[in-house]
């Protein structure tokens, strides 16, 4: 099973660069979109649906803004599209859709960022406190999960390559890595990522500023989190940087699992 994961930034804007070309030379059996930002009338039947993959979309109500999706070459069982109670105010801004495949559960996250001021800040806190509730559900439901996205956090000093510089910046607060601390922990679930490759300096996300794409100043923000059930059944990962698509980089994630 080939899982895909990628924050595309203007999912118009990547498919003019060439992504779905890329995207079907993989194989992907489920590719993970976020931040689309366009809404599902805007797309162009050909160039985002591409042949043998079912898709489906959760648009933010602000247009040009957020959006996650799901490809997949099989039609899954079920499709939930909303967090519902308790997540309305981050349901309004497309940021969930998960997909079923009998026992497995593929989700695409994009977890607000705050780096934009304090007040989207304290939103990204108040999503990470009820998500960490419901990733317990989560894991307590008996079912294999990989959720994938663009989380906006760093978990530790090898995933960033400014690591004293970020300490008071989004993405690499102590709380914010905290919280990894126990999705990676006592919530009991991994980072898939890490689970075959221990190599520092392994980014998915590079400013626009200061040429930190050509110095390689980057940040390893996209994740596929998942049960550890799963763990011993990942075979390769892959973050891919020979075309650029985004901000954000595409990864691939091989798994060992009938699909």
């Amino acid at each position: 099973m080939r899982i895909i994961t990628a924050n595309l930034n203007g999912i118009r804007s990547a498919s003019s660069k060439g992504f779905f070309e890329w995207m079907l030379a993989q194989q992907p059996d489920v590719v993970c979109v976020q931040e689309t930002k366009a809404q599902e009338h805007q797309l162009d039947v050909v160039l985002h649906y591409p042949q043998g993959y079912h898709a489906y979309f959760v648009d933010a109500e602000k247009k040009g803004y957020s959006g996650v999706a799901i490809y997949s070459r099989r039609k899954p069982d079920r499709v939930i599209t909303a967090l519902g109670a308790g997540f309305e105010d981050m349901d309004a801004e497309g940021r969930y859709i998960q997909a079923d495949f009998g026992p497995l559960s593929v989700v695409s996250l994009y977890l607000p960022s705050g780096s934009s001021g304090d007040e989207r800040q304290q939103v990204k806190f108040s999503f990470l406190q009820r998500f960490g509730a419901r990733l317990q559900q989560m894991r307590e439901a008996g079912r294999e999960w990989v959720i994938c996205g663009d989380l906006n956090i760093v978990h530790k000093e090898i995933d960033i390559r400014n690591w004293k510089g970020n300490q008071k910046n989004s993405g690499c607060l102590p709380e914010e890595r905290a919280w990894l601390d126990q999705v990676f922990g006592p919530w009991d679930f991994v980072d898939a990522f890490r689970a075959v490759d221990p190599r520092a300096e392994q980014y998915t996300w590079w400013s626009n500023r200061g040429q930190a794409w050509a110095r390689n100043v980057g940040w390893r923000i996209d994740y596929q989190v998942i049960t550890p059930g799963l763990c011993a059944k990942v075979r390769a990962a892959d973050i891919y940087k020979a075309q650029r698509f985004s901000d954000h980089a595409p990864l691939t994630i091989d798994y060992d699992y009938p699909f």
